[in-house]
């Protein structure tokens, strides 16, 4: 369980946001919203441990991430609103370097198959560089079925997707939910997914 207890988020003299409260179990999916600027991937970055909150804490399985760093991190994958990928390598040399840092051994029959489901046939051994921000978008997304994590934290991951994509997305996070998993994501779209809960920032 994932729970978030009086945050508070600065930048500079700025307050963000302050005093969120937010519970996530399994099975569950956290759809965050808020206008822009309001704060939503400052909040993602926090969830993740790449920046430290102004007040409050998070807590996973009732302990700070900050005593339980290594822990967490095995049960977490974070899909941030920029590309993460090396755009001098290919999607699959991309992927299995991702998936190694994971922990996750894969071949790359594995990987290539994966970016298949994902409409990259023959484009898989192509530079990251040559490749559209809707197919890069695809490529990040295809990590999610290469390895286990519990809890999946995305930041807007339905942006430059097609309806087919979009689609394909929605029902993996459908998939994960259903075997226990949990999301907290942004998206500026409504989301037709079981057991969502909305917060506002």
């Amino acid at each position: 369980m994932l729970r978030v207890v009086n945050l508070s988020c600065s930048r500079g003299d700025k307050v963000l946001f302050s005093h969120v409260h937010a519970e996530l179990k399994p099975g569950e999916i956290i759809h965050l919203r808020g206008e822009n600027g309001a704060g939503k991937t400052s909040l993602l970055r926090l969830l993740v441990g790449l920046s430290t909150p102004a007040a409050g804490e998070i807590l996973w399985n009732d302990v700070p991430i900050t005593r339980c760093r290594e822990s967490y991190l095995r049960h977490l994958l974070f899909l941030g609103h920029q590309s993460a990928l090396k755009t001098d390598l290919t999607s699959i040399e991309n992927l299995r370097l991702l998936s190694a840092i994971d922990g996750v051994a894969l071949t790359e029959d594995a990987v290539t198959a994966v970016l298949g489901q994902f409409g990259l046939w023959g484009r898989e051994r192509f530079p990251v560089e040559w490749l559209s921000a809707g197919q890069r978008r695809r490529v990040l997304l295809a990590r999610l079925s290469l390895q286990s994590a519990k809890l999946w934290v995305l930041d807007e991951p339905l942006n430059a997707l097609d309806v087919g994509a979009t689609e394909l997305l929605l029902r993996m996070i459908s998939d994960h939910l259903a075997a226990d998993g949990m999301v907290f994501m942004t998206s500026h779209q409504s989301l037709d997914l079981p057991n969502v809960r909305v917060l506002t920032l």
